[in-house]
This record gives structure tokens, C-alpha cells and sequence, in this order.
């Protein structure tokens, strides 16, 4: 049947566990965290090996997305990726999540604002 493990072993619902990571995604921070959790927990069901393998292979993608994310962005606003990725643990320091998010933005219009000032 379709999303059922199958007589090998396979990952008990991996059709509902898809779609939901796929609508999951799409919310910002708490779609990362619904969306991880299910993984693990379906992995986890097939064994605590895998449900580690799982989440130390899930936090090591998000940690190189941030890399990535610097890369891209400070491409757009003319900013090296290590700015970013200090603006950005300053102000999740500071703020929390929503300061992880708004960094990029925050961050550009700071140093726009410094150039033109001829501070920088």
C-alpha cells in the first residue's frame, strides 16, 4: 500500500512523512523543527542507530545552509559571507530567532547606510 512500510523494512509512512516535511517546510523556523522531528521519529522506528545517523545528518545540512545562505546573500548586498554569519549570531545572541532571521536585512541596510556616510 502506498506509505506503508514495506516487508523489507522501509520507513513506516514515507509519503504522509514527505508531504509533511514538504508543507512543513515552508514555514520558516518551526517547519525545520516539525519536519526534523518527524524524520527522526520515523527513523527512530526503525532503529536508534539510524535516528542519530538521522538528526547528526539533518543538523550538519542546517549548519551548512547558513554557510551557504551567507555566500548567496552577501553576494546580492555586497557583504563577505563571515559578515554575515557574525551579524547573524550577534543578533540571534541578542534577539533570539527572529534576530537570526532579520540579520541579512538589518545588516545591509547598516552598511549601506555606513558607505554612504563614507564611514566605511
Amino acid at each position: 500500500m502506498c506509505g506503508e512500510a514495506s516487508s523489507r523494512g522501509g520507513t513506516p509512512l514515507k509519503t504522509t512523512l514527505i508531504a509533511i516535511t514538504f508543507i512543513a517546510g515552508l514555514l520558516p523556523v518551526a517547519g525545520n523543527l516539525i519536519s526534523n522531528s518527524l524524520i527522526v521519529i520515523a527513523s527512530l522506528s526503525i532503529s536508534p542507530h539510524v535516528a542519530l545517523l538521522s538528526l547528526g545528518f539533518l543538523v550538519v545540512i542546517h549548519k551548512l545552509e547558513y554557510f551557504l545562505n551567507a555566500r548567496i546573500v552577501g553576494r546580492s548586498i555586497e557583504a563577505d559571507p563571515w559578515e554575515l554569519l557574525m551579524a547573524m549570531v550577534v543578533m540571534e545572541a541578542v534577539f533570539g530567532v527572529a534576530g537570526l532571521i532579520c540579520a541579512p536585512v538589518y545588516y545591509a541596510y547598516m552598511k549601506y547606510e555606513l558607505v554612504a556616510r563614507k564611514l566605511i
